[in-house]
């Protein structure tokens, strides 16, 4: 399991009120749906690397 880190992240009200509903329709936290979009975001810029020491076998 990878390491998390802890932080405090202030959002508009509005913008949260939209996480919520999409997480949900998600079957997601709220906290899940962030990391995931933050991910796929990242993932699409180029900036996410895989980690090639992981195998996919399993």
């Amino acid at each position: 399991m990878s390491q998390k880190k802890r932080f405090l992240l202030r959002l508009d009200l509005r913008l949260y009120e939209v996480l919520e509903k999409w997480s949900a329709d998600d079957l997601r936290s709220v906290n899940a749906q962030i990391e995931y979009l933050l991910t796929e975001a990242a993932k699409k810029s180029g900036r996410w690397k895989e980690d090639k020491s992981k195998s996919n076998d399993d």
